[in-house]
């Protein structure tokens, strides 16, 4: 299964570089590859230039976001919230229509200062902005109430933590699923929250997961729904 991971920081080289490592073919969008290339600077959370990763990941393609989209069989948008739906029409609806594209952002709004909003919020969601931006996709909310490296390995926290998807159509859950299964996730882990409008309470977990961060120092952490037996 080919993937499409739209977006170069953290998260993008994280994802991108387990479904490498997983034997996937890859391809890294961005919305220009010359300049991300060229760049030498460490990014703003002092992370280091995208070049420095790609060069340990030679078979990852980087490639602008439509001959990314159209590369992938499966589609991972892994862009800041705030650029979310510019890069995934600059991908191309007709790109992205009729494939599994796995929502990995947050609707972070740092126009104010620290700690950051979320935009939008309550009666709607980025997950949902998204998937009515472009109907013919099958969107799927996951991984985005952790830090990107427990994403890829769950073994990182020690102990029974979880893992949320939603999405309107069932078989692309159960493809998000898939993915998450050989990500290392055991299947109990994985809650399904049935349709898109999930993301609403999935991304409001941010402030938390923000302030908890602040309070441990680090981002080695996840959260765990308990159930009655």
């Amino acid at each position: 299964m080919s993937y499409a991971v739209l977006g170069t920081g953290m998260v993008g080289q994280t994802l991108a570089g387990k479904l490498d490592a997983l034997g996937q073919p890859v391809a890294v969008g961005t919305r220009d590859p010359g300049a991300t290339l060229a760049r030498t600077e460490p990014d703003a959370m002092g992370n280091p230039p995208f070049a420095r990763w790609h060069e340990q990941h030679p078979e990852v393609s980087l490639l602008p976001f439509a001959e990314a989209a159209a590369f992938g069989e499966r589609v991972i948008n892994a862009t800041s919230g705030i650029a979310a739906l510019q890069a995934l029409e600059a991908a191309g609806a007709e790109h992205l229509a009729g494939k599994v594209l796995l929502d990995v952002s947050n609707p972070l709004d740092f126009s104010h200062g620290m700690p950051p909003s979320l935009d939008p919020v309550n009666t709607d969601s980025l997950g949902e902005q998204i998937q009515r931006a472009f109907p013919a996709a099958k969107v799927v909310k996951t991984l985005n109430t952790m830090n990107c490296l427990v994403m890829v390995d769950p073994a990182r926290i020690p102990g029974e933590h979880d893992v949320f998807v939603c999405g309107n159509d069932a078989g692309a859950r159960e493809a998000a699923v898939e993915m998450l299964l050989s990500f290392g996730w055991p299947r109990q882990a994985i809650i399904d929250l049935g349709d898109i409008t999930g993301a609403r309470g999935t991304e409001m977990v941010l402030p938390l997961w923000l302030r908890l961060m602040g309070v441990h120092g680090h981002a080695d952490f996840n959260f765990h729904i308990d159930r009655a037996r």
